[in-house]
């Protein structure tokens, strides 16, 4: 795990690997470059003329663009890395000049992934808050992320195809090791990484060895760890509750589906949470069989478990003043003999009947069971978090994640707090005309409806599972859960962590009164 600390070191004078700064755009629109606040010394070294020379270079400044040169003579780093901060402010140049918090977080990010390697790297990049110094390091500590766990020498941390560890240490130069504030910000950015690296790494891990029960036995390890409670619902235990949602998806896989319950409780607490989370943790299809071409990354369809895990972890780790539920609904979708078959009926923990019309609409299935249990608890809100629908990638793409509510302003709420941290979602409504399609001659109701507005459909299925008066949230995550594409910024190839920032600061609001 890459390390994170605050320095009052000069630049010139730190040993270490490389020496990190920030370079804009010009504000004005002009062609030039300008070095961002923090550079001063290093800009120093080339005698003022650190933009210039970067501009012969071929930098423009673009937000992640990284160029590394030879450090000024004097240093004791050998190497200095720019990297592209975007357009800068007005005051750009101005010592108190306030850059947008993502655009130093993906720079960070940007730059810690470059330095793959390197030992020890200080990063002089604009601070100007304790604020600045947790959004730089935990930028540098998502970029710095690798998942080595199955090439060879991986164990040792090094990656067999290039020979380089993550960079090991990040020093920030300008933070301030003594002030409370910028300990607790540091400390802070530690942990929500951590955490949900820790996601990324089970969203990674193949299938073949993170199946519900191997799931449900490292949320057990975390929670006895962070003093977490936790209570697991093993096949038996499903079947003697009527947990017909999961039991029926879990049905085909020799790999017996699990509930997971993770409660995190302060004794200064005056509301609760419960986070909901999607945990298929192999998704064929069922027999509704996903075509060719749709199966080599449904690893990733435990996603929103994983995210729910990482952010109780993470609230008991920082000891909000809050108290948060975690449900992991944790199967594996398989066909085989013993399968749900599309035209079967499922009895759910609520009560209700479900007719199965496509096995692969499974995560609705799930959800709901796991969301009836929920509001057995009478939080005062819900959110469920699930790669659930084809349909949302088609309607925001892959890099937004949509959020629905039975409630405006909390579903503005979090599409706020997700924005704040940099996550990018987007609000999408519940349109009462599309219920109808899930009306079943058979059942109480169908696990499909009409298929233009599918991702809505999912969301007004799930909310036929809430309790009533609950105030409920789901985020369909399926685009950004997992990158596919070239890593950028702070997020890597693979498994993402999507959501578990968003979910961290919904608990930190709530716990300080700020939401609802």
């Amino acid at each position: 795990m890459t390390a994170l600390t605050l320095s009052t070191a000069a630049a010139s004078g730190l040993r270490a690997d490389a020496i990190v700064v920030g370079v804009a755009k010009s504000p004005k629109g002009d062609k030039g470059l300008v070095v961002a606040p923090g550079a001063e010394a290093v800009d120093k070294g080339y005698d003022g003329r650190l933009a210039a020379v970067l501009e012969t270079l071929g930098a423009s400044g673009a937000e992640g663009e990284v160029t590394k040169l030879p450090a000024p003579s004097g240093f004791k780093a050998p190497v200095v890395v720019a990297v592209g901060l975007g357009a800068a402010p007005e005051d750009g140049q101005d010592k108190g000049a306030a850059f947008d918090a993502e655009a130093l977080r993906r720079a960070a990010g940007a730059a810690a992934r470059a330095l793959a390697g390197a030992k020890k790297a200080a990063f002089a990049l604009p601070i100007a808050d304790a604020a600045d110094a947790g959004t730089i390091g935990e930028g540098a500590l998502l970029g710095a992320y690798s998942f080595d766990a199955y090439k060879e020498n991986g164990k040792n941390g090094k990656n067999a195809k290039n020979g380089k560890a993550p960079l090991a240490e990040v020093v920030l130069l300008g933070g301030k090791p003594r002030d409370k504030a910028f300990k607790a910000a540091v400390d802070r950015a530690v942990a929500v990484t951590e955490e949900l690296n820790r996601a990324r790494d089970l969203i990674n891990t193949p299938p073949n060895d993170l199946n519900p029960e191997s799931f449900a036995a490292v949320a057990q390890a975390a929670a006895k760890e962070h003093g977490i409670k936790v209570q697991v619902l093993d096949e038996k235990a499903l079947t003697k509750g009527g947990y017909g949602g999961i039991l029926g998806v879990g049905a085909g896989s020799a790999a017996a589906p699990r509930l997971v319950k993770l409660s995190y409780t302060s004794s200064k607490a005056k509301k609760h949470l419960a986070f909901v989370g999607k945990g298929i943790t192999y998704d064929s299809g069922g027999i509704s069989l996903k075509p060719a071409g749709h199966n080599e990354t449904m690893k990733c369809d435990m996603s929103g478990a994983a995210a729910v895990f990482a952010a109780v972890v993470a609230a008991a780790r920082l000891g909000l003043e809050v108290n948060v539920t975690g449900w992991l609904a944790l199967a594996e979708n398989m066909p085989s003999g013993t399968a749900t078959r599309p035209g079967d009926v499922l009895r759910m923990y609520s009560g209700k009947t479900v007719e199965v019309l496509n096995t692969d609409a499974e995560g609705r299935l799930v959800l709901a069971d796991a969301l009836w249990a929920a509001s057995e608890d009478r939080p005062d809100a819900i959110v469920d978090v699930a790669t659930l629908t084809g349909a949302m990638m088609l309607a925001l793409g892959n890099r937004l994640f949509g959020v629905m509510a039975n409630d405006d302003a909390f579903r503005t709420a979090i599409v706020e707090a997700a924005e704040e941290v940099g996550e990018d979602s987007w609000p999408m409504p519940l349109p009462e005309h599309l219920r109808k399609g899930m009306d079943s001659p058979t059942a109480d109701i169908a696990n499909m409806g009409e298929r233009m507005g599918g991702g809505l459909v999912a969301g007004l299925f799930l909310r036929e599972f809430v309790g009533e008066g609950i105030t409920w949230a789901h985020l369909d995550i399926a685009g950004p859960a997992f990158n596919e594409a070239a890593p950028f910024g702070y997020t890597p190839k693979g498994g993402t962590g999507t959501a578990v920032r968003t979910l961290v600061r919904l608990a930190e609001l709530t716990a300080a009164g700020d939401l609802g």
